[in-house]
């Protein structure tokens, strides 16, 4: 398994982004003063497109080892090499404990202050452009639910192993 993994916060806020509306009939964005917000820590199959995302209070170390160990439930024979970017909480000692315990786990930092090599960056875009952006939810629940929900059931193609894995010799499958 070769997994993407980036985590992400979503306010109640609207994020904003352009949008066509017939001449006279400018939209209306609904602003709250809520400050409501929930992280997504998320994991990008790059070879099928398949998401894994959840729900986290806070990003710290301990809760990016958490997922980790979900990811191994979820793959449980499967060796994993993870690439992720270099946040703070994708290091400690829970991690490393974690990493000692489990050799099918490996890990790739991407290089720093690279975030447009992650393709699970570009999958919270989707879901933003999908969902949030420009919402009009009037409850934050049911914002949180739609957006996982999307996370969850969309399939997201990446042409992540063409531009970055290894050359394929074609020659050997005729």
């Amino acid at each position: 398994m070769i997994l993407a993994l980036d985590q992400m916060s979503r306010y109640f806020q609207a994020t904003l982004t352009r949008v066509w509306s017939p001449i006279g009939q400018t939209p209306r964005v609904r602003i709250s003063p809520q400050r409501d917000c929930l992280h997504f820590y998320g994991a990008l199959d790059i070879r099928c497109g398949r998401e894994i995302a959840v729900t986290a209070p806070e990003q710290t170390a301990a809760v990016t080892t958490d997922f980790l160990r979900l990811l191994l439930l979820l793959f449980p024979t499967q060796p994993i090499l993870l690439l992720l970017d270099r946040a703070p909480w994708h290091h400690g000692p829970a991690l490393t404990a974690l990493l000692t315990e489990n050799e099918r786990l490996e890990l790739l930092y991407f290089p720093p202050a690279c975030p447009q090599l992650n393709p699970q960056e570009h999958v919270w875009e989707r879901t933003r452009d999908a969902i949030s952006h420009n919402h009009t939810y009037p409850q934050f629940d049911a914002l949180v639910s739609d957006f996982d929900n999307y996370l969850n059931e969309t399939p997201f193609e990446t042409n992540f192993m063409q531009v970055y894995g290894p050359p394929i010799d074609t020659a050997i499958f005729e």
